[in-house]
């Protein structure tokens, strides 16, 4: 039996989904984090610097380096493991360590990161995370920790996958510029699942982060929208006063247009990334499947207070500049419209000039052939009777009986080949 053929990225397609496995980890541990992304067009940023940096944390611990073109890494380097992974925007480095230090969130626990390695990095850091796993204590010692670990009017709290942990954080960033979270897990949780928790923690900090670049944007556009929107308003208000030059208008309008669709182009990305980021915020606060603990508010309600807002104002802005868009593209459909009868009643004008312009140079014409008839029939005349002198003797005809007889037959030859001429033209 012949094999079957298969296809050349069947392998690496099933690979795929297998290549980015969930840390494994058990209390006490820690983790810390941090995202890089670059400023400008990040989405195609040269990726070999990002490996380059990689590379260049492997070699300070003497580390072999992932494959040319590697997209994620796992591996240990000295007693901590690291995790780097690259994405459409960013970077991603997680240092998963066992055991905890005495004092919670202190600024040495970023050590395993070499200040110079963070400052050669190729991008601006987006957020970085100090995370504490500890064994879940009784309840009235996780609310002390909670009070002297994070701030109490934007802490979140609550028991994820069917109560094996406890989950908080503030979502603020300390004094050393870092975002705290802590994980209080049960006895019989298993290393996976708490490794799952860890990274879906991460992964939602960086997601929001990333989406709040879309409230960004927002903000910064907001001036240039409005002034856009006071002028297109203006523009469609002269359009219905009588008077107003509607191509004047119109180039106004047109330029308008084009300032909308420019920035709808600079934007597209970003608001089509807000809402990819924010869907995953979204899934990776589900797939905690969150419990309210001791009265505390809940991520999902921490996200629906402080985080849905700022989307629903990048979904109104992006709705407005569309708005925006299809509102000037009608007054322009419309104005040149205008413009199209104004032309059409001016070129019927025209015509109507040119038609009179005819006329009046066919009877010019007509007048100018009759002249031309006189004076040839005259010359005509002339020489004819010259022709005719000789017979006055014979004949016994004066020269004027002479000329007399010979003017009808003259002009009459005349008149019918300037009839004749006229009409070969006019074929």
């Amino acid at each position: 039996m012949a094999p079957i053929e298969d296809h050349p990225l069947r392998y690496r397609l099933a690979n795929e989904l297998h290549a980015r496995p969930f840390p494994s980890m058990r209390a006490p541990s820690a983790a810390i984090y941090v995202a890089f992304k670059q400023p400008e067009m990040a989405a195609n940023r040269d990726r070999t610097k990002d490996l380059a940096h990689l590379h260049d944390l492997l070699d300070r611990h003497g580390v072999p380096h992932p494959q040319p073109g590697a997209t994620h890494y796992y591996g240990q380097i000295g007693r901590h493991w690291l995790k780097w992974e690259q994405h459409t925007e960013f970077v991603t480095y997680t240092i998963f360590t066992e055991g905890v230090a005495d004092r919670p969130f202190e600024a040495a626990a970023f050590d395993p990161f070499p200040q110079d390695w963070l400052e050669t990095a190729p991008g601006q850091r987006v957020t970085s995370i100090l995370l504490r796993v500890e064994d879940m204590p009784p309840s009235k010692e996780i609310e002390k920790r909670l009070a002297d670990w994070f701030v109490p009017e934007s802490l979140a709290v609550s028991e994820v996958l069917d109560g094996s942990a406890v989950v908080a954080g503030d979502f603020r960033i300390d004094t050393n510029g870092h975002m705290r979270f802590a994980v209080f897990a049960g006895a019989e949780t298993g290393k996976r699942r708490v490794g799952r928790i860890v990274q879906r923690l991460c992964e939602i900090e960086t997601y929001k982060t990333m989406s709040m670049l879309g409230f960004a944007r927002v903000r910064s556009m907001g001036a240039q929208l409005g002034t856009l929107d006071t002028r297109l308003t203006t523009l469609v208000e002269e359009m219905s006063k009588e008077g107003s030059k509607a191509e004047e208008t119109l180039q106004a309008l047109l330029a308008i247009s084009a300032e909308l669709e420019t920035l709808s182009a600079q934007s597209s990305f970003r608001f089509g990334a807000t809402w990819a980021y924010e869907a995953i915020v979204n899934e990776r606060i589900s797939a905690l499947r969150e419990e309210r603990h001791a009265g505390r508010q809940t991520f999902l309600e921490f996200m629906v207070r402080r985080y849905q807002p700022a989307m629903r104002t990048v979904r109104s802005a992006q709705e407005r500049l569309d708005a925006m868009s299809s509102r000037g593209v009608r007054a322009a459909n419309l104005l040149r419209t205008r413009v199209d009868v104004e032309r059409s009643a001016q070129n019927q004008a025209l015509l109507e000039s040119m038609d009179k312009r005819s006329d009046l140079q066919l009877r010019l014409q007509r007048t100018v052939e009759g002249l031309s008839v006189v004076a040839i029939s005259y010359y005509a005349v002339s020489l004819a009777s010259y022709l005719l002198y000789p017979l006055e003797e014979p004949t016994g005809l004066s020269k004027n009986m002479l000329t007399a007889f010979v003017t009808l037959p003259v002009v009459f030859l005349v008149w019918s080949l300037v009839r004749r001429l006229r009409k070969s033209v006019e074929k």
